[in-house]
């Protein structure tokens, strides 16, 4: 696996928002799969410093997020679709129809993951994903298991993950549950672009790249992938 180490995470947000503007202008249906967090924002502003520089539009694209939270309401400030709405989608021209997100309160999350399923497979798959990754080395909502998984699926989150997580909820009690893609949806996507950031991500990210492939460190399946930019700042990179 190939990194590169950049000073800032705002020098990686740019290295990386180049690529997935250039792939909207190779094509502009592209689909994307997008993830949430404080790591993919500075990437989110540069999409958007070009898109209101005139230099793209994403009124083509069909967006596919990687993960919900069970238990809330879609619009609650703290859902991953409010983050996304919030720090990207209100600031871009992408289209509201085309925006895809799994539903956490689906009754039944079987039948949703097959739903989620045919609707990327609808959109020809995913051109892009990007990918951030948890303390733990989750991807997605995909925490440490005894085996990799396929599609969507509900996952009961760690205690490390609801440790992470819960600096976002102030008014209710972070969800234990969420719906996510699963490691085989992921890596179906024809390029990941791979970013992390500060230091609690260090053993993670080395267990990552220089680690056997396992699903106790679900990241590590990347390795078999054959198209994934990774870039990281110094911290990040630091046991490597």
């Amino acid at each position: 696996m190939q990194y590169v180490i950049y000073e800032s995470a705002k020098e990686i947000g740019d290295a990386a928002g180049k690529i997935f503007v250039n792939v909207v202008k190779q094509k502009s249906d592209a689909a994307i799969g997008f993830a949430t967090g404080a790591t993919p924002l500075p990437t989110y502003s540069y999409m958007i410093s070009e898109y209101e520089k005139g230099n793209v539009s994403f009124k083509g694209i069909t967006t596919f997020n990687l993960d919900e939270y069970c238990d809330i309401p879609k619009d609650h400030k703290s859902s991953f679709y409010a983050f996304m709405v919030d720090n990207l989608f209100s600031k871009i021209d992408v289209k509201p129809e085309n925006i895809n997100f799994l539903d956490g309160n689906a009754s039944n999350s079987e039948a949703e993951s097959r739903r989620y399923a045919d609707a990327i497979s609808k959109a020809g798959g995913i051109d892009i994903q990007f990918l951030g990754i948890g303390r733990n080395g989750h991807i997605g909502f995909n925490e440490p298991a005894e085996a990799f998984t396929d599609e969507s699926f509900k996952v009961k989150l760690t205690d490390s993950t609801i440790e992470a997580n819960s600096v976002y909820f102030s008014d209710i009690a972070m969800p234990r549950y969420a719906i996510t893609m699963g490691i085989g949806s992921i890596m179906k996507a024809r390029k990941i672009v791979f970013v992390a950031t500060g230091e609690s991500k260090a053993e993670a990210v080395r267990d990552m790249i220089k680690g056997e492939v396992t699903p106790k460190c679900p990241a590590s399946v990347l390795q078999r992938h054959g198209d994934v930019t990774i870039f990281l700042d110094k911290a990040a990179a630091s046991l490597l």
